[in-house]
């Protein structure tokens, strides 16, 4: 098993459990993924892609039935801006972005049924270069949350190394997430990854699987997975595990999830871990 790591008093997760696009599933399916030994959970107050409410009653049923206690779950959430929600706002539109986001954190620990969030997320800056004036009254009205006690840590997802580098650079709180769509072409986001390890930055991989579908059907791969007595999938999460990552899955299935947990027993060799992440990169 992974040692604990810790950051800021604040236990991490090697594995997060994805909920988004699970819909009318996402209780069972939060269950499902505690009952099996996920104890990181990833949401967000986003109706398009994600039902949290749901994802609270799964957490509280869970907790309700003596399989886990709140303070072994490491429960995370995103403020997302307007461009990325449908027409089930969780904030009112016209509000000033600060209050936006004090709204939205308001529903999120109401449908967590919780006091504090662990981890909560910029869900990506409002432009795709730069930052403007509503990403940082957004940043800065998480930095009250968090300096109130309220969420214990700050991070950012589906960011840019620019980006990242001028919030970095200006931000009181700096964040101590960053959580992005990880392709294998970039180097697994080797740029962002590497300023990650520079200033202390725990990078979270999402779409691991699915945004590398080339590689996950590749021989170099299964020869490697076969030398492992491993799938391709067990074998990139535990590569993910190894470059430092936080590995999102979102898998529906029980027997997938037990693999996925697996992984924590395998072990790479450095000339392994380095094969991959040049693979296709």
């Amino acid at each position: 098993m992974e040692p604990v790591k810790t950051m800021h008093g604040v236990k991490l997760p090697t594995f997060l459990y994805g909920t988004a696009w699970k819909e009318a599933a996402t209780q069972e399916l939060t269950e499902l993924a505690i009952a099996q030994g996920f104890r990181g959970i990833d949401t967000a107050n986003q109706r398009k892609h994600y039902d949290e409410a749901a994802v609270g009653r799964g957490i509280r049923a869970a907790m309700a039935g003596g399989q886990v206690a709140r303070d072994e779950l490491f429960l995370q959430t995103k403020y997302t801006f307007q461009r990325g929600q449908d027409h089930r706002l969780p904030y009112n539109p016209a509000s000033p972005i600060a209050t936006q986001v004090e709204e939205s954190f308001a529903g999120s620990l109401e449908h967590l049924g919780v006091d504090q969030i662990d981890s909560y997320l910029l869900h990506g800056p409002s432009r795709a270069a730069g930052l403007g004036a509503d990403d940082w009254a957004a940043w800065q009205a998480m930095e009250r949350i968090h300096e109130s006690g309220r969420a214990r840590l700050l991070g950012v997802s589906n960011v840019s190394l620019e980006q990242l580098e001028i919030l970095c650079q200006d931000a009181k709180v700096k964040p101590h997430f960053v959580q992005n769509r990880c392709f294998a072409v970039s180097g697994w986001d080797r740029a962002v990854r590497s300023f990650c390890k520079t200033n202390g930055i725990v990078y979270q991989g999402f779409s691991l699987l699915t945004a590398n579908r080339g590689v996950m059907a590749s021989q170099q791969l299964a020869t490697l997975a076969q030398r492992h007595g491993c799938s391709p999938a067990q074998l990139i999460f535990r590569f993910a595990i190894d470059l430092g990552m936080i590995a999102l899955t979102g898998t529906t299935d029980a027997q997938h999830m037990q693999s996925d947990l697996a992984v924590l027993d395998m072990h790479l060799q450095p000339e392994e871990i380095s094969a991959i992440e040049c693979i296709a990169g």
